[in-house]
């Protein structure tokens, strides 16, 4: 073989050999990389933000407009006025507690249907030998709550108070949380009521007992339209029989086109009120009592939005008791009694 074949060969070996190394080297730097070393792209999920007074728009949209209200109102010496501050916060904690989805239950035992709550250790007991717990909820027409932790019932809840159920509803005593109340225990299930889990709380009706008026609101998008502002007379203190109207938040329950009343102490009736929407125990929002059980329906009282004067009841013109009748629906809308 000659020198200049000889050069050829060697230059083409060495040009082959380069170029496998050539493409080792690239290879090695385009491996796939690990799917351990790909960074996390899963956007975590965001809780809803809290929705605070200051979030809360109401406008004035009324749909019933007798005897209407202005914001604000002389009374004798006085100025009276509905406190839109402190219905904005009730609001906003019912916007709140619907953003976590739930099964809702509303406890139950008017007139202890369900049966006579027990009797828990540190009971309190008035003149009129009536059972209260700590809390001032009385035994009578409650339902008794117990600690999860020590199986004994601790304290009572009202008539119409909502909870979220947080556990099988076949259980004798069901586990539950409360959205009216604070705190968690367990509760007999023949005091509670299930509520649709679809259900919106979108019909509120507030109760003022320091101003002693009522309106009531619809949320609409993302509005709260006052549809109604108006006077009322509530509960007035005059043990044994006449109570306060309780303050918290209910649900609506039942309704009655009329409601029949006894005399104080006695099992002869006394009249009706007309058009009575039930929220807690013996409280209604209902119109003026017709202190005949034939008579007719009365549409207005001067006593109305003066002083408390009821039994536990929410008395309004009838006419106005008569709107919310129609359209706070029962288990789907709520009373709030504010002071």
């Amino acid at each position: 073989m000659n020198k200049g074949l000889t050069c050829l060969v060697f230059s083409l070996l060495f040009l082959a050999l380069s170029c496998q190394q050539e493409k080792k080297s690239t290879a090695k730097k385009e491996q796939p990389i690990k799917e351990q070393e790909v960074a996390p792209n899963k956007k975590q999920e965001e809780k809803p933000k809290p929705v605070t007074a200051q979030d809360i728009i109401i406008k004035k949209d009324l749909l019933y407009k007798k005897y209407t209200l202005e914001d604000t109102y002389p009374y004798k010496d006085t100025t009276r006025g509905f406190q839109w501050d402190k219905i904005k916060e009730q609001l906003a904690f019912v916007e709140n507690f619907q953003q976590t989805p739930s099964r809702y239950a509303v406890l139950q035992n008017y007139q202890n249907e369900k049966g006579e709550s027990p009797t828990i250790k540190d009971f309190k007991r008035d003149s009129y030998k009536r059972v209260s717990d700590s809390f001032n909820v009385e035994r009578y027409q409650a339902a008794p709550l117990y600690d999860p932790t020590t199986d004994k019932p601790v304290r009572y809840g009202r008539d119409g108070w909502l909870v979220r159920v947080k556990g099988a509803d076949t259980l004798a005593r069901v586990p539950i949380a409360g959205v009216s109340f604070e705190g968690e225990y367990t509760v007999p299930k023949r005091y509670l009521r299930l509520i649709s889990d679809s259900v919106q709380f979108n019909i509120i009706n507030v109760v003022d007992v320091k101003n002693q008026n009522i309106c009531t609101l619809e949320k609409v998008g993302k509005e709260w339209l006052v549809r109604s502002m108006n006077p009322v007379t509530s509960g007035r203190h005059k043990p044994p029989h006449a109570q306060e109207t309780p303050t918290g938040l209910f649900v609506v329950q039942e309704h009655k086109s009329k409601m029949f009343y006894f005399e104080d102490g006695t099992r002869t009736y006394a009249g009706f009120a007309p058009y009575a929407t039930r929220f807690t125990a013996g409280a209604y929002i209902h119109g003026v009592p017709v202190n005949n059980p034939n008579g007719s329906i009365i549409e207005y009282s001067e006593s109305l939005g003066t002083t408390p004067k009821s039994h536990m009841c929410v008395r309004n013109a009838s006419s106005h008791a008569q709107f919310v009748y129609k359209r706070s629906k029962d288990l789907s809308s709520l009373v709030t009694v504010i002071d």
